[in-house]
């Protein structure tokens, strides 16, 4: 996919979409990098040339990582290199700044899985004839909501990331929201069902229309909820759990969907939640029935089917 002109300026096309691709996910392996924009090249070297120019220019940065017996570079942008992209305005501004010590940090793992499991989506857009690219994900986006359980508080989702896909199939093109949840196996299983309580609060809650100051007439209705200001359609939930066994992570799947379903509080949610793992994400694509419905019937289902998670390719 071809990427606009961008900062930081005088240096080539490659370097530029890279500089993009970390302002936008923060920390991003070499290997992955080159996935995302340079997969026409059998090798890296191109990318990690383009990669060192950004460091010479003190655009960038990395830090060095062990993994299966040898060291691969994670990379992020300056401060300099940030307010680069950020003077062309084409993407959306970020406050966050990774640091050398943030990029070695606990969140370390957990970034780089959110990042494989956007890339997951882009390398089987790409084989499919589908749209979705590198920058077509966003991490940490708040969604502010009250739940009706915790009164005058004002609380906030913030998804591990929301994905935008354009399916097309016999030239009908849908647009497909997602809202990710990566799980390194790093919380509870209480703890992450907890989580879909959050979505259903979202889910339902519509903000009160403001009222003038001493109106004592009756309690005008709400708005429509807030997700549709955002969103055409409520965006599916798709957990992705990774850091330990495929037999482990099995059955992670089999105790959430047992505490979910004795959970009154989500009997009744209309969400949509499937839960499947990186490995298979990565190895079968997201249109293979890979992810098993959190909520109602066990059996795998495919991301783009219409009926309770989504649908078929």
């Amino acid at each position: 996919m071809p990427y606009p002109h961008s900062a930081p300026t005088g240096l080539g096309q490659v370097a530029q979409q890279a500089a993009q691709v970390l302002y936008q996910h923060r920390l991003v392996s070499t290997m992955q990098l080159h996935r995302l924009i340079t997969p026409h090249h059998t090798r890296s070297e191109f990318l990690r040339r383009q990669l060192h120019t950004l460091r010479q220019a003190g655009f960038a940065e990395a830090v060095g990582r062990r993994s299966a017996g040898q060291t691969q570079l994670l990379w992020w942008l300056t401060e300099k290199g940030a307010q680069a992209v950020e003077a062309v305005g084409l993407l959306q501004p970020r406050a966050y700044r990774m640091s050398h010590e943030a990029a070695l940090g606990p969140l370390q793992e957990h970034t780089l899985a959110v990042v494989e499991s956007g890339a997951a989506f882009v390398e089987h857009a790409r084989r499919l004839g589908h749209e979705c690219g590198p920058l077509d994900w966003s991490p940490e986006i708040a969604h502010y909501y009250r739940d009706e359980s915790r009164p005058g508080e004002e609380l906030c989702l913030v998804p591990d990331a929301v994905l935008n896909y354009v399916h097309t199939e016999a030239k009908k093109r849908t647009l497909l929201t997602f809202f990710v949840e990566v799980d390194r196996t790093q919380m509870t299983i209480a703890r992450l069902a907890q989580k879909l309580h959050a979505y259903a609060a979202y889910y339902e809650y519509a903000p009160q229309p403001q009222t003038t100051k001493g109106h004592r007439g009756p309690r005008r209705q709400a708005s429509m909820p807030a997700w549709r200001y955002r969103y055409p359609a409520f965006p599916r939930l798709l957990l992705v759990l990774t850091g330990a066994s495929e037999d482990r992570l099995a059955r992670r799947i089999a105790d959430l969907r047992s505490l979910a379903a004795s959970d009154p509080a989500l009997a009744s949610t209309p969400l949509r939640v499937g839960v499947t793992t990186l490995g298979q994400l990565r190895d079968c694509g997201p249109f293979k029935s890979i992810f098993t419905p959190v909520l109602g019937t066990a059996d795998p289902v495919n991301v783009w089917l219409r009926t309770p998670l989504a649908a078929a390719a």
